[in-house]
């Protein structure tokens, strides 16, 4: 495969790309961009269209791809999920616009997140996952948190980064409110 000359305008590289008429060099695009992180089929998708590989190729790349296990949505998504909480801790509902904007289908986010809120099947108490996340990350700002010394304006600051995390308001009124009662347990 010819690589960009320094040169080339981005519309001569498009032109150039849209000649190309052997699979192999689209499947090999495709490889480079899942080499940095795994991605969804849709992403992948949308990165050979943009670079101007023609369509039937794009998508006979998209099923190699797929019949080699190196496109799985489901796999994308649980992974994505699986990493979300333990590194940035987000709530549901900005987990189901994420997976929507990496363009994973919406019964595979449904999906994911049933198992996320029930591992193995087993019903938990209550939203016990996404409480559970909420006290992580309001644990990971405790030190900003605690500079508001007005336990309501603290209350309403985690309230408000719980719910710009993708928090429902229930979760968010109780870990605030949890926040709140452990803080006054502590000056006592």
């Amino acid at each position: 495969m010819a690589r960009r000359r320094s040169t080339e305008t981005y519309a001569e590289g498009r032109e150039r790309r849209a000649a190309v008429d052997d699979p192999a060099t689209v499947l090999e695009a495709a490889a480079r961009f899942l080499e940095a992180r795994s991605r969804s089929t849709a992403e992948v998708r949308r990165r050979l269209g943009r670079a101007g590989y023609r369509p039937e190729l794009v998508e006979g790349a998209i099923a190699r791809m797929t019949e080699l296990g190196l496109l799985d949505d489901e796999a994308f998504g649980r992974a994505w999920v699986e990493s979300r909480d333990r590194a940035r801790p987000r709530g549901e509902i900005a987990l189901r616009r994420e997976l929507a904007l990496k363009g994973v289908d919406r019964a595979v986010v449904d999906e994911l997140l049933d198992e996320r809120r029930s591992p193995g099947g087993v019903a938990p108490e209550g939203d016990g996952v996404d409480l559970e996340a909420a006290r992580r990350l309001l644990a990971r700002n405790e030190r900003s948190l605690a500079r508001v010394m007005d336990p309501r304006k603290r209350r309403q600051r985690a309230y408000a980064l719980l719910a710009r995390n993708g928090f429902d308001p229930e979760t968010c009124r109780e870990a605030a409110a949890e926040m709140i009662a452990a803080a006054d347990d502590d000056v006592e």
